[in-house]
């Protein structure tokens, strides 16, 4: 059997009800298995050295911008690799090796694909869903991804169905106090409508429009077709 295929769930007789799991221990990771359940959240503080080492990352590498297939065995030197080889790369890729080890772990992969980027504009700046079975996501500096519970979102206001107005506009949500914001250095699992039995209940989010000089460094770690 595939990491895929073990992914399957019992469908709910009504998707409106996926709910969001948060907590500030690892193991609330394994809630993405509940079948009600499309984002959870470990809710980390980064160590000042861990912050002070994205800083650095940001100031240095202003332009950060790599994707690669990874394992457990070779994510810390590759991510030291690519994020140059300096003490505060060596921290940042041991966090980030353990994030690899923790994603691919949790779903029985040996090979993962991971982004890293420092951004200083909004990547994906209109609410959508993701064609992934899951993701995990984390910024490590800078405001952190935002999202909507499914319960109130009208997901026909998703993609064309906006026709042209911005999403505050379109009655995609109520109020802006509908809209959720992850914390930097939280850890979320982000599933996707590719996860078996969750078509049309893929975690609504967007990136955060960034003010000013604002920067901010956002790790992504999928699934990918062996």
């Amino acid at each position: 059997m595939s990491a895929l295929s073990s992914l399957a769930v019992s469908p709910l007789p009504d998707k409106q009800f996926r709910q969001y799991s948060q907590g500030t221990h690892l193991e609330v990771l394994t809630d993405i298995y509940q079948e009600n359940t499309n984002i959870a959240i470990w809710q980390r503080s980064l160590t000042d050295r861990l912050i002070q080492a994205a800083d650095k990352i940001l100031e240095t590498q202003p332009n950060l911008e790599e994707s690669m297939l990874i394992g457990p065995q070779n994510a810390f030197e590759q991510a030291y690799r690519v994020l140059g080889k300096s003490d505060y790369a060596e921290l940042l890729a041991k966090d980030i090796a353990k994030l690899v080890a923790i994603f691919c772990g949790l779903f029985d992969l040996k090979h993962a694909a991971l982004r890293i980027t420092a951004l200083d504009r909004a990547m994906c700046p209109r609410f959508h869903v993701d064609r992934v079975p899951c993701r995990m996501i984390t910024t490590y500096q800078g405001v952190a991804t935002e999202w909507l519970p499914q319960h109130l979102a009208d997901r026909s206001k998703l993609g064309n169905g906006n026709r042209g107005k911005p999403d505050e506009l379109s009655g995609l949500f109520e109020c802006t106090s509908d809209v959720r914001q992850m914390s930097f250095g939280d850890v979320a699992l982000l599933k996707g409508e590719l996860w078996e039995n969750n078509e049309g209940a893929g975690l609504i989010h967007r990136s955060p429009q960034l003010i000013g000089n604002t920067r901010r460094l956002l790790l992504t770690i999928d699934f990918i077709n062996d």
